[in-house]
């Protein structure tokens, strides 16, 4: 039996920098900083959401996680086991404890295989299962998402969009994985079928005790699903808590920018919106000191020269701000 004490997953100073190129020799003139020194940790049956906007650095993040992009530096921890510089055979087995769902349910399908082939395929790469055995798993694997046995002879384009999302959650479900990263998952999909594939996941992890990494821009759905949130501008996660202290006692100015620009569902409540100035810098070229100094309104000397460094202002509450 599995240690609940050690973290599903444990993420310390993860780097991933792009290197940038140009001319006919093809030389390195620079660097994209997409992930730039992140360090967390989610427990099992536990869910951290990964917020931010476009651009931050969160996806990156993510598939670095799964070592679907390969980090620049830092370390992978899964159940305990560094997974960082496994080669791919050595990391196989640890394949099957980590999947992904990915933000388009469309493309991420194989238009040209049956519904019932795709759920099944993890099983047939991975050797689990007889054939006869397999087709089994996949039918109970279909109903338990919602959908029904006899759909697993149609195509993708069969079906709808929240349906082929169903699929994509079967798919990651199949060989019985601890850790799930969640690109976006509902982001394409209706507002009344999110919350059906929210619902979905939520008992699911119930279930199954599964570990989810939600990556999301969307704040109230990270706010349903979520147990801490993680909250990235330009590569770095800027504030780190649980849910309820991020929404009702926000420590950092980006995090208090992107509650105010949450819509409140009672028009008789006057929400203050925060608007942030100027555009967000070029992870190319960001800025000195705290990447946010140049959106920031309370933005002091200190800020532009000095990185403040995440830190504990308060019983699991980490803040990387100099004013707090």
């Amino acid at each position: 039996m599995a240690n609940s004490n050690v973290p599903v997953l444990a993420v310390r100073d993860l780097k991933k920098h792009f290197p940038v190129k140009k001319g006919l020799l093809r030389r390195t003139v620079g660097q994209v900083y997409a992930v730039d020194g992140i360090s967390f940790t989610i427990g099992v049956g536990e869910t951290l959401g990964l917020v931010g906007e476009s651009g931050c650095g969160k996806t990156t993040a993510g598939r670095a996680v799964l070592r679907l992009t390969e980090p620049t530096s830092g370390t992978i921890e899964v159940g305990g086991t560094d997974i960082t510089h496994l080669s791919k055979g050595d990391l196989r087995p640890y394949r099957r404890q980590m999947q992904i769902i990915f933000q388009d349910p469309f493309s991420s399908l194989n238009p040209r295989m049956f519904a019932g082939d795709i759920v099944g395929e993890p099983l047939l790469v991975h050797g689990v299962s007889s054939r006869k055995e397999r087709q089994e798993m996949v039918a109970a694997l279909f109903a338990r998402v919602g959908l029904r046995p006899a759909q697993m002879l149609n195509y993708p384009h069969q079906f709808s969009g929240g349906q082929r999302q169903r699929i994509g959650i079967a798919r990651a479900l199949a060989l019985g994985p601890k850790l799930i990263v969640g690109d976006e998952p509902v982001s394409a999909l209706d507002v009344s079928i999110q919350a059906q594939v929210i619902n979905l996941l939520q008992d699911l992890q119930r279930e199954r005790q599964l570990s989810y990494l939600f990556i999301s821009h969307n704040l109230a759905v990270v706010e349903h699903i979520s147990h801490h949130i993680a909250v990235m501008y330009l590569g770095r996660i800027v504030e780190y808590a649980d849910t309820r202290s991020i929404f009702v006692r926000p420590q950092h100015p980006y995090t208090e920018a992107l509650l105010s620009a949450v819509p409140v569902p009672d028009p008789a409540i006057k929400r203050q919106k925060r608007v942030l100035q100027g555009d967000v810098p070029s992870p190319v070229n960001p800025p000195s000191g705290c990447h946010f100094h140049t959106r920031c309104p309370y933005v002091v000397p200190r800020c532009k020269i000095e990185s403040p460094p995440l830190r504990e202002i308060a019983p699991g509450h980490h803040v990387s701000c100099h004013l707090r």
